[in-house]
């Protein structure tokens, strides 16, 4: 697929888990564990799709996303915030933030997030 993709999540295992089933699926893979770290991966390697996650230590998705969105590369950015929170309203603010697609990750497998990732790219 020859894309990159970089994984911002605080969750260790998972981190891990959809670092390496994204490499095999053949994305160049880049990862953080909170915002701040995502932020300078976003800026230094300019992914073509994010994985965010909301709630983090450091700095959590949403404030990632709002100083992604003040850069000339970060405001066009696909950014899909993958998180344990059903909230509808994170929804609704999320998408006014120009967030490509919102997913609750216990409601996906790992190998449904890396399948829509690629259709979301296609």
């Amino acid at each position: 697929m020859n894309k990159k993709i970089l994984i911002v999540e605080d969750e260790q295992t998972l981190l891990g888990v959809l670092a390496d089933s994204f490499t095999k699926a053949g994305f160049e893979t880049f990862f953080a564990a909170n915002g701040k770290d995502g932020l300078t991966s976003a800026f230094a390697n300019h992914p073509d799709i994010i994985l965010l996650d909301i709630i983090m230590p450091i700095m959590g998705g949403m404030a990632m996303l709002d100083e992604l969105r003040k850069d000339s590369w970060g405001k066009d950015a696909k950014v899909i915030l993958l998180t344990n929170l059903s909230d509808t309203e994170k929804s609704i603010i999320s998408s006014k933030r120009g967030v490509f697609d919102y997913w609750i990750k216990c409601e996906m497998s790992v190998s449904d997030i890396i399948n829509k990732v690629k259709e979301k790219l296609s």
